[in-house]
């Protein structure tokens, strides 16, 4: 049963055509994010060693740390989709500039644009982070998309791997750069006509000092978002130097020429392609023994490389980090995910990106040291400890992560995209959001029967209904659309039948809860009352009408 659940799940979210774009858009971005992270890794190590390309991975770094959880703060005051498709564009321009820069001979230049496309990357994820949650239709939804998303992630890792290392040998790391600037171009124009509204309604939406301030003290009051900031903050340290020692292993450690940093790179995307079957079975299963596990076997691997067992043992055990390494990040931003208040989501993400860029900014400057000090097994054993040691900070509670209940992200995306509930403050909506139950409608079974006495609301999360009056077709409506205030606000019979058009999921909020959120607040009371009215009207006209009902999604 929980099985066939879960390919139902897969299903659903194959069939939105809106998270199909934002997926698509997401893999150019995490191909070239990749793939430019490496060239350039490549092009400084060529220019300079294990030094200079550590201080060039700084430079890209802490510009980025710094600026993420400003965009993300920004990006709250309006639909996250400017956020995105504006960051994929930024990206692109600072990338072809890179290209140039190489190509002319301007190493200077080259570095300052790669910091520019570095800085724009942090835009995708809190914005990303905060769209999916108001395009899935259910919790279980919420993770199995970041389930396709890692699919997604791991599948660009190996592929960057693989075309950094094409693109290197027959053309350079300019060659990279320019590639890469046509893809992010392609991903801005994927995503840049979705329609998505701000979780956070206009009253909501702080200024960006005093967002950044309350993400901050919302992390510090709580020791589980800690424990998960700690956690991906030590993940991105890890990823952070594992992209020089892909370097060092290729070039040093195996005595390959530079291309083979790119391929030891997909040999870890490998890794988290194989672990991407397994995130299946994070759906709508507890995360935190997922996300203990994960991170000891990360080390581990890390660990096993410092025995230097050649080319087929490195390659292994890359791959078997690489898996772990998925695992890890798919299972805690899921877990953060559910764990935020809505209205903070992006805020805690923008802080969250610019953690996750200190990190790989301490994992770039940790290497070069380590090798100093001692070599590449040093390296390799260095930065193996840095996730056991944060682990360690936690203690027991790292198992015990999601033993509290979850915050209803999706459910308060759902009723933030319903103009009926656009005026609620957060803390109304968050209260609707708990109260919502969640129900599975079949294909032509009755939501709502004419004439029927009115006792609930229903918010419609995925899937088509058909409302119909005296068995006359008046209008079809889909997610983002609600049914049955009429009823509720004018203490009236069921003026309309709403029957399943296509199976789908609603949520139904009783008419106690609904009755006294609307008419509790003032504006909330106008707006229901003039959307009732309207609503009234449209359907009279179109009883009315002699001609051919209207049968077109509103939507």
């Amino acid at each position: 049963m929980a099985g066939r659940r879960r390919l139902g799940t897969f299903r659903a979210l194959a069939g939105n055509s809106a998270l199909r774009r934002v997926v698509g858009g997401y893999a150019l971005f995490r191909l070239t994010e990749y793939s430019v992270w490496i060239a350039m890794l490549v092009y400084a190590y060529g220019r300079g060693g294990a030094t200079i390309a550590g201080l060039v991975a700084l430079a890209q770094l802490v510009p980025a740390a710094l600026l993420a959880p400003v965009f993300a703060t920004l990006g709250d005051r309006r639909s996250p989709v400017v956020l995105l498709a504006g960051g994929y564009l930024a990206q692109a321009a600072a990338m072809a500039a890179t290209a140039v820069a190489i190509t002319g001979g301007m190493p200077a230049m080259a570095y300052a644009a790669a910091v520019v496309a570095s800085a724009a990357f942090t835009a995708t994820r809190p914005a990303q982070s905060t769209l999916i949650p108001s395009l899935a239709g259910t919790p279980d939804q919420l993770t199995a998309a970041n389930v396709v998303l890692s699919w997604v992630e791991a599948a660009a890792i190996a592929a960057a791997g693989s075309l950094t290392g094409v693109l290197i040998w027959f053309g350079g790391a300019a060659g990279v750069f320019g590639v890469c600037a046509a893809l992010g171009a392609v991903a801005a124009l994927l995503v840049a006509r979705l329609r998505v509204p701000a979780l956070a309604a206009p009253q909501d939406a702080p200024a960006v000092a005093a967002g950044l301030s309350a993400s901050a003290r919302l992390v510090v009051r709580q020791p589980r978002l800690r424990l998960m900031l700690a956690l991906l903050t030590a993940e991105a340290a890890v990823v952070g130097a594992l992209d020089l020692l892909f370097v060092i292993l290729a070039v040093t450690v195996l005595g390959r020429p530079q291309a083979w940093a790119g391929y030891l790179n997909s040999a870890y995307g490998v890794g988290a392609i194989l672990a991407a079957t397994l995130g299946v079975l994070l759906v709508g299963r507890r995360l935190g023994g997922p996300i203990a596990g994960s991170a000891l076997l990360l080390s581990g691997a890390l660990a096993a490389l410092a025995a230097s067992l050649g080319l087929a043992g490195t390659v292994a055990l890359l791959t078997a980090a690489g898996a772990s390494r998925a695992l890890l990040d798919v299972a805690s931003r899921a877990l953060l995910q559910r764990s935020v208040p809505a209205q903070s989501l992006g805020q805690v993400f923008g802080l969250l990106e610019g953690l996750t860029r200190t990190g790989l900014a301490i994992g770039s400057v940790l290497v070069p040291v380590l090798v100093h000090l001692g070599g590449s097994r040093l390296a390799l054993l260095g930065v193996a400890a840095v996730l056991p040691l944060a682990a360690a900070a936690g203690g027991r509670a790292l198992v015990t992560l999601d033993a509290q209940a979850p915050v209803p992200v999706v459910q308060i995306a759902l009723l933030r995209s319903l103009p009926l509930f656009a005026d609620l403050p957060a803390p109304a909506v968050e209260g609707l959001a708990a109260a919502l139950t969640p129900a599975e409608v079949p294909a032509g079974a009755v939501l709502i029967r004419q004439g029927e006495q009115g006792d609930a609301y229903y918010a419609i999360a995925a899937g088509q209904f058909d409302v119909l009056q005296d068995g006359r077709l008046l209008r079809r409506c889909g997610r983002g659309e609600g049914v049955g205030e009429i009823a509720l606000l004018r203490a009236v019979p069921r003026t309309a039948s709403v029957i399943a058009h296509t199976p789908a999921t609603v949520y139904r909020l009783a008419r106690d809860p609904f009755l006294t959120a609307v008419l509790g607040h003032a504006a909330t009371r106008r707006h229901a009352h003039s959307i009732a009215d309207a609503q009234l009207a449209a359907d009279a006209a179109r009883g009315n009408d002699p001609g051919p009902a209207d049968a077109t999604d509103p939507g």
